[in-house]
Formats: structure tokens, sequence, C-alpha cells
């Protein structure tokens, strides 16, 4: 397996969008798959998508994202969904749980993109 960060955005994108159709379809799932599952999944969903933008950008295709760009997504989208919109929008909720689960997917990001990097050299 060259590659684990690729296979692991890959199955978060595709488990993401089957708890998101289920939803979509009324389908119950139990609650935590519900409200903790795709918070755990978009944060390296995200920081992949950002990661292959630089790297274009940039043509560097060896650039990777240091721990400070991480966690600085990380405390950005914890700010904004978990401080910011849930007194303007009904449908977000403030959960400290989502936070957690927000830095600690960041860091997952970071193992497997280090990991990767060494498998390179």
């Amino acid at each position: 397996m060259k590659n684990r960060l690729l296979i692991y955005i890959g199955s978060s994108f595709f488990l993401g969008s089957a708890i998101f159709i289920c939803d979509r379809l009324g389908v119950l799932l139990p609650r935590w798959v519900r409200f903790y599952v795709n918070d755990f999944l978009i944060i390296p969903i995200v920081l992949f998508v950002g990661l292959k933008v630089v790297q274009w950008t940039r043509n560097d295709l060896q650039f990777k994202l240091n721990l400070f760009h991480i966690l600085w997504i990380c405390a950005l989208y914890s700010l904004l969904f978990e401080v910011v919109l849930p007194p303007m929008l009904l449908r977000y909720t403030s959960d400290w749980v989502d936070v957690i689960l927000y830095f600690a997917s960041g860091l997952v990001f970071y193992g497997l993109q280090q990991t990767d990097k060494k498998k390179e050299l």
C-alpha cells in the first residue's frame, strides 16, 4: 500500500456520502453515527483537497501540510461550526465532542501524511 492517505480519504468520502444518503432517505442510523462520524471524517477530506490544491498551485507534489496548518484548520472549523453558526442556524448545535473529533482526525491526517512521506523517500 503505497498511499495510505489516499485510501483513507477515499474510504472517508464513501462512508460520509453513505451516511448523508441514508439520512436523506430516512434510514435510521445509530445516534453516534448520525451525529459524530461525519465530524470525524470531514477534516481529513478538507485537508486532502487543500493539500492537492497547494501542491498543484506550487507545482510541488512533495509539499506536505505541517502540523501548524492542520491544527489551524481544526481550530477554524471548531470556531465556525461550534461557536459562530449554532446561534445563527438551527441546523448546527454546539458540541465539545465535535471539537475533539476535528482535532483527532486532523492528527490522523498528519500521521498518514507523514507515513506516506517516509515511504516516498
